[in-house]
């Protein structure tokens, strides 16, 4: 647009001058016609020559082999090594067993003494928890035992009500308080009365003791088997104040009148007597 805008201008001046007009007039033509030509109606331009087609390879040797061949080097001769015996497994050792066992509210209070022992197994028989006891309150003082009993926790936590009641007893008639506490068989795997079949004693789950008599603080001694005749004796009296009186905390109570077996002791246990193991015997 920029370029017509001159050229209409100078129009009129080339009216008036015919051999002006063409001087100017012919490279305005060729551009006209430069602008008006169509592309396709062009000439093209000359194309060049034709390269030189690159060299063809010459065709594989037949006798060359399809891959590389690299050369491995052989592995070195090494002599045979000994054989090795093979190493002995580590022995591992068992873990030890866990034992589970309770506390005894009778120790814990102080109303017995006695040490905790490892659990009790011997066939049918055994305790858990096992107590070994050595002495038994009463009246504010530790009564001892002549001999450790062993027992359950049960038996233990019994005992100290039925001692204090016969402490008493002896020091009120026989003026002579208990010094100690006569003890006879406790735990043992065996069946009643010693019998070669029948039911296992309750000796043997520590559920029982026997008591032989009683040594007071004056130094008498009150023995179950030299005493009991005797009943109007004070010492006849309170063998037999012991034996009633246990009758009201164990289960179990066996003198002298039971049977031969007992002759020379009182049993105490705390075994199951009737279906709902309420009964009481007392012989």
């Amino acid at each position: 647009m920029r370029k017509l805008i001159p050229l209409l201008i100078a129009l009129p001046l080339l009216a008036a001058s015919p051999a002006l007009s063409q001087d100017l007039l012919g490279p305005i033509e060729d551009f006209v016609e430069t602008l008006t030509d169509p592309p396709d109606q062009r000439q093209p331009a000359p194309r060049p020559e034709a390269e030189t087609p690159p060299p063809v390879p010459r065709p594989r040797p037949p006798s060359l082999p399809d891959g590389p061949v690299v050369e491995r080097p052989a592995p070195p001769v090494t002599a045979p090594a000994a054989e090795e015996e093979p190493a002995a497994e580590p022995e591992v050792e068992p873990e030890p067993e866990r034992i589970y066992q309770v506390a005894c509210p009778a120790v814990i209070m102080g109303l017995v003494e006695a040490e905790m022992a490892p659990p009790l197994r011997e066939g049918i028989c055994g305790e858990q928890s096992p107590l070994v006891v050595t002495g038994v309150m009463s009246r504010g003082r530790m009564v001892p035992l002549s001999s450790p009993m062993t027992t359950n926790c049960q038996m233990a936590g019994a005992l100290p009500g039925w001692v204090e009641t016969v402490d008493g007893y002896a020091e009120t008639v026989l003026g002579s308080a208990l010094a100690q506490i006569d003890a006879g068989t406790s735990y043992m795997c065996r069946n009643r009365n010693n019998a070669e079949a029948g039911f296992t004693s309750e000796h043997g789950f520590a559920n029982a003791v026997d008591v032989t008599g009683f040594t007071l603080e004056d130094g008498r001694t009150i023995a179950v088997k030299a005493d009991w005749p005797p009943a109007a004796a004070p010492e006849g009296r309170l063998l037999r104040l012991a034996h009633d009186a246990a009758c009201s905390g164990f289960s179990t109570v066996l003198g002298p009148e039971a049977n031969a077996e007992h002759e020379d002791h009182l049993h105490l246990d705390l075994g199951c007597h009737g279906a709902r193991c309420m009964a009481r015997i007392c012989e």
